[in-house]
């Protein structure tokens, strides 16, 4: 049997670093991602869907 969550790729937000599986605390990750690659951009793909969001509600509020 494998441990398909080994696999996967999680952001550590304090840390900054990329972890494969799950190796800190769930509120400090951000994932699971398919790759390091993706896992690294993290950061920047949180930026976009809260800029998005945030478009999203000010149309809405109009």
């Amino acid at each position: 049997m494998t441990d398909t969550h080994a696999q996967e790729f999680w952001y550590n937000s304090r840390t900054g670093e990329v972890e494969v599986g799950k190796q800190s605390l769930g509120s400090e990750l951000v994932g699971p991602f398919a790759s390091e690659a993706e896992a690294k951009r993290a950061p920047e793909k949180l930026q976009e869907r809260a800029k998005a969001w945030a478009e999203e509600e000010a149309d809405e509020d109009r």
